[in-house]
Formats: structure tokens, C-alpha cells, sequence
């Protein structure tokens, strides 16, 4: 049996079981998949919507892998990486307010907002998105992905596809849809429809005015969440694209709200949000 030391935090309401796997020795036989899909269980285990692994790395100043609740890898994970980065700042590993930290959707820069010796907020370079249909990945003859109709059980969505590291599909609907939806339901459906090879994270939004926008998410690999941060910088991005918000929006979550800052044209997406603890304990693997 192995007593793994976690901390447990979450931004806005998206969790994750943090583990600081730096000294790589005593990590040896370590599944990670399968811890993951033991310490997400919200019965049996922890209770997450991923296991955030801190390594370390030969390219940025530590290396972030994020393990979904299924065992399956995620590329990037925007409320995880804030997450990554405090606790990496509060464990006293670096004094610096600037981090880059090594991702399977390459490196990310973050900085860190503190303000009287604690993090206040976290904002994240998340890098430019992508729009090109054949690298999100998505499965259609056109070089993007812009109002294309799905249909997806009985009904056609108007779906715009980014991936930012990860891909992402987002339908804006009326705002008196929004709280009806059955993600449960409909979410599987958008995750693994054929037009995704590699499965896809889908965003209900709604454009509330120019400066915010309503959103609900089922991610790949985890279900529905409080809050994705990729998802909701692909939902800024493609809200941006459509002339619907300014270049400066907040996406507003049923865990809280982001600040997404988009110019267009190749440049990198901003993220801006918190990061908090929730506890701390032992889980013993491998009993």
C-alpha cells in the first residue's frame, strides 16, 4: 500500500486531487490512469473532475499532467493549470510570479496575481487558438468550422469548433434553453458524434450583452462540470469570431466567472480567474 499526499482544490468549482510527483523515484509503479479513475470516483474515492499530476520537466519549469476521471489524458486544462500554479507558489518550489509550465498542448506562461503574500488570481497565456477544422480535429470538408449544423439526437445545433489544445464545440442557444438542458443526455451524444475523432468538450452558451456570456459545459472524458477553462476560451474565441461580445469578455459558469481577453488574428488567449483550496489528506493506494 502506498499513502499518496494530495490537496484537493478547485477553480471555480472545477476539483482536482492535486499530487506532487517531483521526486520521480518514489512514484515508480504508479498507474496513473488507474489512480485517477479511483481517486475522481465520487463515491469510492476522493471525489474530482481529474487527478493534476506536478512533474518535473526539461523544457519549462515543471511539467502539468491532468488525468480525467475516465483514466484518459487531457492536452490542457485551463482551471487546472491556475490551480498548478499556486500550489506550486504556496509549496514554496519557486518565489517567482511567473511560471512556465510544460503541457501536452505545449507551454504555458502563467502569471501569478499576489497581493499581501497569497495568490489572489491567476492569469494564464493560453496560446492562440485553433481554428483550422483538420487540427481541432474535426471531420469536415471545409477549412473551418463555423455555424456548421449538427444534428445530435432529434434536434440541430449550430455548432463553431476551436480547439485550444483540446478541442471543443460550442452552439450558442437562447437563453430560456440554458437551464433546460439535459447534459447527461445530450453531452454523450456531442462527445463521441463522428465528426470527433478524438472525441470533443461541447459549450451551451448564451450571449447575455457585449461583455459576458452565459455558459454550460460537457467535458470529454468527465462529464458535465461547474467550469472548463479551455471551454470557455473557446467559447470567448468563437463569440469574438461571430462579432458578438468585445475582445475583453467574461464567461460566466454555474461555478463562476473567467475573464477572457482575445485580439484575434493568431494572437494568444488570456485567462484570468481564481484558484482555491479545499483540503488536504492521504489516499491510500493500492489497498
Amino acid at each position: 500500500m502506498l499513502k499518496i499526499p494530495f490537496t484537493k482544490m478547485h477553480g471555480i468549482g472545477n476539483d482536482f486531487v492535486m499530487v506532487n510527483a517531483l521526486e520521480a523515484a518514489r512514484w515508480t509503479g504508479v498507474d496513473w490512469q488507474d489512480l485517477a479513475r479511483k481517486v475522481c470516483d465520487r463515491h469510492f474515492g476522493i471525489g474530482s473532475d481529474g487527478l493534476i499530476v506536478i512533474l518535473p520537466s526539461s523544457l519549462a519549469d515543471y511539467r502539468m499532467r491532468m488525468l480525467n476521471p475516465d483514466g484518459s489524458e487531457a492536452q490542457m486544462c485551463g482551471n487546472g493549470i491556475r490551480c498548478f500554479a499556486r500550489h506550486v507558489y504556496d509549496l514554496g518550489l519557486t518565489t517567482s510570479a511567473e511560471l512556465a509550465i510544460e503541457t501536452l498542448a505545449g507551454v504555458k506562461v502563467v502569471r501569478l496575481n499576489v497581493e499581501d503574500g497569497k495568490v489572489a488570481s491567476v492569469r494564464v497565456n493560453m496560446g492562440a487558438p485553433i481554428l483550422e477544422a483538420a487540427r481541432i480535429p474535426a471531420r469536415i470538408d471545409a477549412p473551418t468550422v463555423k455555424d456548421y449544423p449538427l444534428t445530435v439526437g432529434e434536434k440541430t445545433y449550430l455548432v463553431s469548433c476551436v480547439s485550444m489544445g483540446n478541442p471543443h464545440a460550442i452552439a450558442f442557444i437562447d437563453e430560456s434553453e440554458v437551464d433546460a438542458l439535459h447534459l447527461p443526455a445530450i453531452g454523450p451524444l456531442f462527445e463521441h458524434h463522428p465528426m470527433f475523432p478524438e472525441r470533443t468538450n461541447t459549450e451551451f452558451c448564451v450571449v447575455l450583452d457585449r461583455r459576458s456570456v452565459r455558459m454550460r459545459v460537457w467535458e470529454r472524458g468527465a462529464g458535465e462540470t461547474l467550469a472548463c477553462g479551455t471551454g470557455a476560451c473557446a467559447s470567448a474565441v468563437a463569440a469574438i469570431l461571430h462579432d458578438f461580445v468585445e475582445a475583453e469578455v467574461d464567461l460566466i459558469l454555474d461555478g463562476g466567472r473567467l475573464r477572457i481577453e482575445w485580439q484575434g488574428d493568431g494572437q494568444p488567449v488570456y485567462m484570468t480567474g481564481p484558484a482555491e483550496y479545499v483540503c488536504d489528506g492521504e489516499y491510500y493506494y493500492g489497498v
